[in-house]
C-alpha cells in the first residue's frame, strides 16, 4: 500500500505519533483506535489481528479482486494478492490501451525504498522506462528492477498490452 505513517494516520483519524508508538511496540492501541488503524489501511478489524486466518491459505477469487485507482488513461490494474498485515509482495495484473502508460517522466517513484519489481508480459508489448532507459519488452519477456527509482510502463503497440507485476517491498540495500 505505501502509505507514511502521516497519511494512515490522516486516513485512519489516528495521530502519526500514536502509530508511530503502536509499530514500535512502545504502547499497546484500545479496540476503538485499532478499528481505525484496519479501516486506514482497508483491513476489517479481524484482518488486521489476523483473526480471520485459518489454514494458511488464501484465495483472492476474480470477481473479489482490488481495482487500482484510475490515473492515466488506458491503464487499468487489479491486485491480486489478498491485504494481509506483514505481507511483503504484491501481485498485480496491468492492462494498457495502446499508446497508453501506467504514469509519466516526472512522476515520482510510488514504491518504498529497497523494493523491486518483476514484470512479465503475458499479451502485446512494452517499454519500461526505468531511471532514464528504456528496455523493449516482448509477449513473455520478464524484468526485474529496482522499483524506488523513477520508472513506467508504455505500450508502443496497436493493441492492448497486459503484464503481471509482482513488488517485493524494501529487499534490497539501498
Amino acid at each position: 500500500m505505501g502509505l507514511s505513517l502521516r497519511d494512515l494516520g490522516e486516513r485512519a483519524g489516528v495521530s502519526a505519533p500514536m502509530l508511530s508508538q503502536v509499530e514500535r511496540g512502545e504502547t499497546s492501541p484500545t479496540l476503538a483506535v485499532a478499528g481505525r488503524i484496519a479501516s486506514g489501511l482497508e483491513l476489517s478489524l479481524s484482518q488486521l489481528l489476523r483473526l480471520d486466518e485459518g489454514d494458511g491459505v488464501s484465495v483472492v477469487r476474480a470477481a473479489h479482486r482490488r481495482p487500482g485507482p484510475t490515473g492515466a488513461d488506458g491503464h487499468a490494474y487489479e491486485v491480486l494478492t489478498p491485504p494481509i498485515p506483514g505481507q511483503r509482495a504484491e501481485v498485480s495484473l496491468h492492462r494498457l490501451g495502446p499508446a497508453a502508460a501506467t504514469g509519466g517522466a516526472g512522476d515520482p517513484p510510488i514504491h518504498e525504498p529497497g523494493s523491486r519489481e518483476t514484470a512479465v508480459v503475458t499479451d502485446g508489448r512494452l517499454t519500461l522506462l526505468c531511471d532514464g532507459a528504456a528496455h523493449d519488452l516482448a509477449e513473455g519477456d520478464a524484468v526485474t528492477f529496482d522499483a524506488d527509482l523513477p520508472h513506467h510502463f508504455e505500450n508502443p503497440g496497436p493493441g492492448e498490452a497486459r503484464f503481471f507485476a509482482v513488488v517485493s517491498a524494501g529487499l534490497r540495500r539501498s
